[in-house]
């Protein structure tokens, strides 16, 4: 299992969204109000881009003829086909126990300081002369 920083939460601010490729997989990674959550870029009914679609809430259990609207920001809507799923746990809104999206665990921690890194190049000496040799 390896972890991948994609950034800080000073880029990822609650309501945003960052679309990353890691290991050759498309993911979604979503600030709803504070906690992040992290699926596949791919929605499971024909593959559309998941993450593009809009982000909202949802209504909820009510009394006949009452309505009440809910859960803003943890919904998202396929753009394609309108399909909506729940950014916290994958499950679709309108199947939760048979159609799903892959989701990802996300931890938020102390990002380690990194040394800055710096470029080097092969050096030779040849008869009392120093030779740097740059490949591009």
């Amino acid at each position: 299992m390896a972890k991948h920083i994609i950034g800080s939460t000073r880029e990822l601010i609650p309501g945003q969204k960052k679309i990353v490729s890691l290991e050759g997989i498309s993911i979604g990674v979503f600030n709803v109000n504070g906690s992040y959550y992290a699926v596949k870029n791919s929605c499971p009914h024909q593959q559309a881009p998941l993450c593009v679609g809009k982000v909202s809430g949802t209504t909820l259990p009510t009394k006949p003829g009452e309505f009440k609207y809910g859960r803003e920001g943890e919904i998202i809507r396929c753009p394609w086909h309108g399909w909506e799923f729940d950014l916290t746990n994958g499950h679709s809104l309108f199947d939760p126990n048979r159609c799903w999206v892959k989701t990802y665990e996300v931890e938020v921690g102390q990002a380690e300081e990194e040394a800055p890194k710096l470029e080097t190049f092969p050096v030779d000496v040849e008869e009392e002369r120093v030779i740097v040799t740059i490949n591009r």
